[in-house]
């Protein structure tokens, strides 16, 4: 005997909509601009869930994009698409958010600052850190690009990525994320940057310090680039302690080297944290600002599945299981 379909059973929610739902409740309107010129006809906020949509179900071509969009109108609807621009447009627009899916990140960080405070005698605490992503394409080398040349035997080249050499990575061509994450009580973070892979990282750390959207805690972890006397100075001068390998003393008994040793434990992590949830680890496209916009976004949905979590008392470490259910659109 076959077992009865119960009609009144409800539908379990699709996890990808309750997703871009989370999202939408946690953006942060920035203050309008007046701005010459004809309006925007898709606004910054259903651009960025396109790429949120995109990074979740790694889907990243304009055209895969449109094709997923078109067919299914509750997303659609979802995404706050009256209706469905082209894939060229799609594109285009993606280009065009990075700094307003910048802006959401660093909004949502001064929450979590507010929101997630340390217990007891902790200090208010942050680490940050540079990552670079590896460009899509093959490597277009250095004598080639003082020419400006392209080899015929190059093919999709990322015109627009750099080099950049790192202690554990070796020489790397493609872009670079700047993270600020907090210490205690949970590695989370409260600001992204995503710039040219040469630019360096004191001198991204020193221009979001400069037009203030930078999070200032009472302890900054970070690496021996960050260590000179300016930044360190004008760290100190907002509120600060920035603290570096230069100024650990030469005995390693001392409370410095215990409070300097949870960056390790803290920003290094994680960045393989927010990849490991999102699965994106490398550029997905070409371009600086297209891959921003899905860079950034990883970041932004991992800031926003934590504070969910915790606000509603869950584990707030547990993104990678919300992201899964999101991806396979359903949710347990």
């Amino acid at each position: 005997m076959g077992i009865m379909k119960n009609e009144n059973t409800p539908q379990r929610p699709d996890g990808l909509l309750e997703l871009v739902q989370k999202v939408k409740e946690n953006y942060i309107k920035p203050t309008p601009v007046r701005k010459r010129g004809k309006p925007r006809k898709y606004s910054a906020l259903s651009i960025l869930l396109i790429a949120v949509v995109a990074v979740v179900m790694k889907t990243f071509k304009s055209a895969e994009l449109h094709r997923l969009i078109s067919k299914d109108e509750k997303l659609r609807k979802e995404v706050e698409l009256e209706e469905l621009p082209d894939r060229t447009t799609i594109g285009r627009r993606l280009e065009t958010v990075l700094m307003e899916a910048e802006q959401q990140v660093n909004a949502s960080g001064q929450k979590i600052v507010e929101e997630v405070k340390p217990a007891g005698e902790q200090p208010q605490a942050s680490a940050v850190d540079g990552r670079m992503y590896q460009a899509i394409g093959p490597r277009w080398h250095k004598k080639d690009r003082e020419q400006g040349r392209i080899p015929l035997e190059l093919r999709n080249v990322d015109t627009e990525s750099s080099w950049s050499k790192s202690g554990y990575r070796g020489w790397v061509q493609g872009y670079r994320l700047m993270l600020q994450g907090l210490v205690f009580p949970y590695p989370v973070p409260i600001f992204a940057a995503w710039r040219p892979n040469n630019e360096g990282e004191s001198t991204i750390v020193a221009k979001a310090l400069a037009d203030g959207s930078l999070p200032i805690t009472d302890l900054l972890l970070a690496d021996d680039a960050f260590g000179g006397e300016e930044l360190t100075y004008t760290y100190s001068e907002r509120g600060g302690w920035l603290l570096t390998p230069k100024e650990l003393p030469k005995v390693r008994k001392s409370w410095k080297y215990d409070l300097f040793s949870y960056r390790k434990e803290t920003i290094e992590l994680l960045f393989q944290r927010i990849i490991q949830s999102l699965d994106l680890k490398s550029c997905p496209v070409k371009g600086l600002n297209h891959n921003g916009a899905f860079v950034i976004a990883t970041v932004w949905i991992y800031q926003i599945v934590f504070l969910t979590n915790y606000r509603l008392g869950k584990p707030p470490g547990h993104i990678k299981e919300v992201i899964e259910q999101a991806r396979w659109r359903l949710t347990s």
